[in-house]
Order: C-alpha cells, then sequence, then structure tokens
C-alpha cells in the first residue's frame, strides 16, 4: 500500500479532503474524499456550486428531461460521476458538466463533486477560445 503527504491549499481549509490510494482514476465510493492519482494530480472533492464560475455563454439550453432524470438520479444515488473544474489562482472554472451542474442548482444542493485540475492563466485562455 502506498503512502504519501497531501499538501492542502487554503482555498481547500474549508472543505473537508481526505486522500486515496486510488491510481486508475475511479472516484471514491463517498462524498467529501479527494482522490489524488499521483503527484500534482486532479483532486475530488465537494466545492460550493456558489465557487465555480461558469465563464461560457450557452448557445443552446440544457435538455430538461435529462435535467430531470439527473435530478432523479441524485436524489437517489447521488452524483456519480463528477464534473470537471479547472482552478487558476484560487478561481474555479467548470466547462462542463452542465447538466449536472443545473441538476444540483435544482435539488437546492449547496455543493457538487468535483473533479480538480490546476491550471495556468494561459490554460484558462485557451478553454475560453
Amino acid at each position: 500500500m502506498a503512502s504519501f503527504l497531501l499538501h492542502v491549499p487554503n482555498t481547500f481549509r474549508n472543505h473537508r479532503v481526505s486522500a486515496s490510494s486510488f491510481s486508475n482514476g475511479s472516484v471514491p465510493s463517498s462524498s467529501n474524499q479527494a482522490s489524488v492519482s499521483g503527484k500534482g494530480g486532479p483532486v475530488i472533492i465537494e466545492l460550493p456550486l456558489n465557487q465555480i464560475r461558469r465563464p461560457l455563454m450557452r448557445t443552446r439550453s440544457n435538455d430538461p428531461q435529462k435535467v430531470q432524470e439527473l435530478m432523479d438520479s441524485i436524489a437517489q444515488i447521488g452524483l456519480q460521476v463528477p464534473i470537471d473544474v479547472l482552478e487558476v489562482d484560487g478561481a474555479y472554472y467548470g466547462f462542463s458538466g452542465c447538466h449536472r451542474f443545473e441538476a444540483h442548482q435544482r435539488l437546492g444542493l449547496p455543493t457538487i463533486r468535483c473533479k480538480i485540475r490546476r491550471g495556468t492563466k494561459e490554460t484558462l485562455r485557451h478553454h475560453l477560445r
């Protein structure tokens, strides 16, 4: 069994985070766990919805039936696939998971499971193109 030390940035210190030795990218089964796949890899964490910026203007609306199906599933078994979030200088940017994000909003849930990866301002500019 591998042993490692997880250094948590100040921005995560208000959230419960625990580490796991998963190296295959699988999602931990319980909420509020973090999975670190190698040094500097993505971290899975419950993040408040109001801390996630959604910078892209959608050209189409979400499919209401898909959002409802996700709401039903999330209410029964929780979110199974985290949304991808880019962290740049302490700010969180969501570019995918629009249906899952809306389902959480409509359910009134304060947090959503996110796979956080760090990026630079240049990475952010690339996503905004």
